[in-house]
């Protein structure tokens, strides 16, 4: 009985207090911790450019340990995806399929300077309509009509502050267009260091907001060119001091690749700073507990490995496909670290992030979520992430299929397989294990795996004249399509709502 007078005297204050409140509920005043993990989770995604797993201190790079601390702390206290994949390893096709949540094969965007058709359902109208702010900076790779042209509002997928560029690696004269402005602005200094401080206004500016945000941050760095990096980081690496791995064995490419590996150093500890600097303006707007915060890139690349050339992607070597993922979000997982085994593919991310948030996944996704990996990697033992490449450009090699797992590679061409690799053991993948007796049932299991992937999202996996034809794609020599309109001012644009041929 004195249980329930109790109760009863409790709800009788509080409700008498709530009637005589004289606080202003439009105020922003900062919320106590306990009202901000009541709201839905903050996101912010920062996304690097050509950034390949092993170029990390905490992944062991013998040039970067010690030199990526803020990036190694939160691998320490965070959720570190160690098989992160990229599903199609070059910049406008891992775009769409993160916003997308959907294969290359579904939405025929599978070539640089693509057009992303504006009925495209992304992330950011899913995040809106699941009561977010939106927000996006940097580059954006996805309109395709053109690399310095202005990205009107109807195009830019439902992210509503906009401070982007379509595409410019010049960081030290980097380009953006700021909202609905038309005039062609410039970044300050060495651009994503000026891009990161926009983020972090953003975020003082929001972070008391009755509604949460999503906020994208998309540096080009350390994508090339490799000596437009901080003056304050480019001293520190010298050729004679570079280690290269012993995939690398020609001599001329070991040569080139130590020249350009100092810039591409120098790039990642200007980058480390800036995740350093973001993670500080999260903690001091009150926001750190209930904030997702992601670290990855779009892909990685080859830097000489295997005789490929540096800036070399789109390949399905680990180099190129292999990419950072680390998710930090306290108030879920705490600061203990927490390392995934489970490979996660692009078409992956998104599915992951609405879950997390506590939003409905649409149907329109391939991706899964992979919250159920967190924290439980038998759960995820038998997960395998797709990797495909439908029309190569810009080098010299064949379509592709196959599957990374949270131990093997498996690829496949239109003549069947070509390489397997035990990742753990060949982190270089240097031993080819194709036809080896010993692993003969694990690579009729690694067919298995990718023919169930592939036999989910319909691709029959087809010559690339098929897929050029059945969305009318015209290609220059090399395979790219044309995208610069100063170069040439008769260009067509092309994407898979432009091109009327796609059924």
């Amino acid at each position: 009985m004195r249980n329930k007078i109790n109760t009863s005297l409790l709800l009788f204050a509080l409700i008498m207090l709530g009637c005589n409140s004289n606080e202003d509920t439009t105020s922003k005043e900062p919320a106590t911790s306990e009202e901000k993990v009541l709201k839905k989770p903050n996101i912010v995604y920062v996304l690097t450019d050509q950034w390949r797993a092993q170029a990390t201190g905490y992944n062991g790079d013998p040039n970067l340990v010690g030199r990526t601390p803020n990036l190694d702390k939160i691998a320490s206290e965070g959720v570190n995806f160690k098989n992160a994949i990229s599903t199609t390893p070059v910049c406008t096709p891992y775009r769409s399929a993160l916003l997308t949540g959907q294969y290359p094969s579904t939405t025929g965007m599978f070539l640089n300077d693509l057009h992303l058709p504006e009925e495209s359902y992304c992330m950011a109208e899913m995040f809106k309509e699941g009561g977010y702010n939106t927000a996006y900076i940097g580059k954006w790779h996805l309109d395709g009509m053109g690399r310095a042209e202005y990205t009107p509002k109807e195009r830019r997928q439902g992210f509503d502050y906009w401070k982007a560029l379509e595409c410019s690696h010049d960081y030290k004269n980097l380009y953006y267009y700021a909202g609905d402005d038309t005039t062609r602005k410039v970044w300050e200094g060495y651009g994503p260091y000026a891009e990161t401080q926009d983020a972090i206004a953003y975020m003082k500016d929001h972070a008391n907001d009755e509604n949460p945000f999503l906020l994208v941050l998309a540096v080009g760095a350390p994508h090339f060119p490799y000596r437009s990096t901080p003056d304050e980081f480019q001293p520190i690496f010298k050729e004679e001091g570079i280690i290269l791995p012993d995939n690398i064995t020609d001599e001329k490419h070991r040569a080139k690749a130590t020249k350009d590996a100092t810039g591409y150093y120098a790039h990642i500890m200007g980058l480390d700073s800036c995740i350093g600097n973001l993670q500080r303006a999260i903690e001091d707007a009150g926001i750190a507990e209930n904030t997702i915060f992601v670290f990855t890139s779009d892909h990685g690349e080859m830097l000489g490995s295997h005789g490929w050339k540096s800036w070399q992607k789109q390949v399905s070597w680990a180099e190129a496909v292999r990419i950072p993922f680390l998710l930090k979000y306290p108030a879920k997982y705490g600061k203990e670290g927490i390392e995934v085994d489970a490979p996660i593919g692009t078409p992956d991310v998104l599915p992951t992030l609405l879950n997390l948030a506590g939003l409905e996944i649409p149907k329109s996704i391939e991706g899964e979520s992979m919250n159920y990996a967190i924290g439980d990697n038998e759960a995820a033992k038998d997960k395998a992430a797709l990797v495909m490449q439908l029309a190569p450009f810009a080098g010299d090699f064949p379509e592709y299929r196959g599957v990374y797992t949270n131990r093997y590679a498996y690829i496949t061409n239109l003549d069947g397989p070509v390489r397997m690799f035990d990742n753990i053991k060949d982190p270089l993948q240097m031993n080819n294990l194709l036809d080896n007796p010993e692993f003969a049932q694990v690579q009729a299991d690694l067919e298995q795996k990718l023919q169930a992937e592939l036999a989910k999202i319909g691709d029959e996996f087809k010559p690339k004249e098929y897929y050029l034809d059945k969305w009318n794609y015209t290609t220059r020599e090399g395979g790219a399509i044309p995208y610069s309109q100063e170069a040439n001012p008769e260009i067509v644009f092309q994407g898979p709502s432009l091109n009327k041929k796609f059924k």
